[in-house]
């Protein structure tokens, strides 16, 4: 009787194996093709983009040596560019200040949004779709996070959870967190809510950078390299700093994340691509305060790739941002707006929710 039932099934899981190995072959030829071909720029794409994934790495050494890795990692990076906010290129208009206030003063005074001052505009791209965010009032927006009384758990939530156990309205993910597995609870480098550090780990991984906001609600991008727990202690006190995470730059044959965009008005200086196309978002700000929220789709996504460093550069020059910044990408990337998913997650088994997550860039109610 066993002999009977296993025949079967080791017939089943012999064409199983067989069909994976045509179709990780067929794939394999594909990518030598691609990546090995008359065209440059498929293969520096490939390599780029595929370089900024959690677990998709390896493909990079099925059709490239290290050597020839790193050669196009450094042919397609980004120029330094100095982070250092100039606060005075941001004037937060009021309510009553709009009112008064010629167009010359303030070119966002025709603007019209929802009753919470929020706006959501839909953007197609060659690759890419994506969804921009627009909250007049930056006071509404706040850090949310898993955290209890600085006590961080072993899983994180979906966005949307994380959203609306703050009381807020809408929100995108935020910072760099321990991904493996999908559990999300646990985040990297620093976080502060509400004037208050929950996470305080700026050494260990290089190139961090907070984002966030301070008291007079102006985003802030700082480099965090040589800051020690204490000097981290420090900064938040003296500088203010209200709600904010952590990003990484580091570009390498390993890792490939950036942070600045745009900084005091100036897009940053991009050499080849900048980066790969993937799911991305970013934060940005205008010279009227107002906070920019960007979330594009990719990995496959209604046959899209996704997003470059320069399609983000581009999109927040267009929404006039004076500040921008990229935030964590790729199956994180999600947007929430009045409990619906307005981008939610790539992965195919996360198509109306998100990854598990520790943080998110939150909008609240407006008073």
């Amino acid at each position: 009787m066993l002999k009977k039932i296993m025949g079967p099934v080791l017939k089943v899981l012999l064409v199983l194996v067989i069909t994976l190995v045509i179709v990780l072959g067929t794939f394999y030829i594909m990518l030598q093709k691609c990546c090995n071909g008359p065209s440059e720029a498929a293969r520096t794409l490939f390599i780029t983009t595929i370089l900024e994934t959690g677990q998709l790495k390896f493909l990079a050494n099925w059709v490239c040596s290290d050597e020839e890795i790193q050669e196009i990692v450094n042919k397609n990076s980004m120029e330094k560019v100095d982070t250092t906010v100039d606060t005075s290129l941001i004037s937060i208009h009021s309510e009553n200040a709009d009112e008064t206030s010629s167009e010359e003063d303030n070119p966002y005074a025709d603007e019209v949004f929802d009753e919470n001052g929020v706006r959501i505009e839909e953007i197609s791209g060659r690759t890419f779709f994506a969804k921009m965010m627009i909250i007049k009032d930056p006071s509404q927006v706040v850090m949310a996070t898993t955290s209890e009384n600085g006590h961080w758990g072993e899983y994180g939530k979906n966005l949307d959870e994380i959203i609306t156990d703050r009381g807020a309205i809408g929100g995108v993910n935020a910072g760099i967190y321990v991904s493996v597995g999908n559990k999300g609870g646990e985040p990297l480098g620093v976080v502060v809510e509400n004037g208050q550090i929950t996470y305080n780990k700026p050494t260990g991984l290089t190139g961090l950078y907070m984002i966030g906001f301070n008291n007079d609600n102006i985003l802030i991008i700082k480099d965090l390299t040589g800051m020690s727990a204490s000097d981290f202690e420090n900064y938040v006190k003296t500088e203010g700093i209200r709600d904010a995470h952590c990003f990484q730059e580091e570009s390498s044959d390993s890792n490939n994340h950036f942070v600045s965009l745009i900084s005091n008005g100036e897009a940053r200086v991009l050499n080849g691509t900048g980066s790969g196309a993937n799911p991305r978002t970013a934060i940005g700000q205008r010279s009227d305060g107002a906070v920019l929220f960007l979330v594009t789709d990719g990995r496959g996504a209604s046959g899209h790739l996704g997003a470059t460093a320069s399609d983000l550069i581009g999109i927040m020059q267009e929404y006039g941002a004076v500040n921008a910044a990229n935030l964590d990408g790729g199956s994180s990337s999600s947007m929430v707006y009045n409990g619906n998913y307005e981008m939610s997650s790539v992965t195919f088994y996360y198509k109306n929710s998100s990854w598990k997550l520790p943080t998110a860039f939150a909008v609240m109610p407006k008073n």
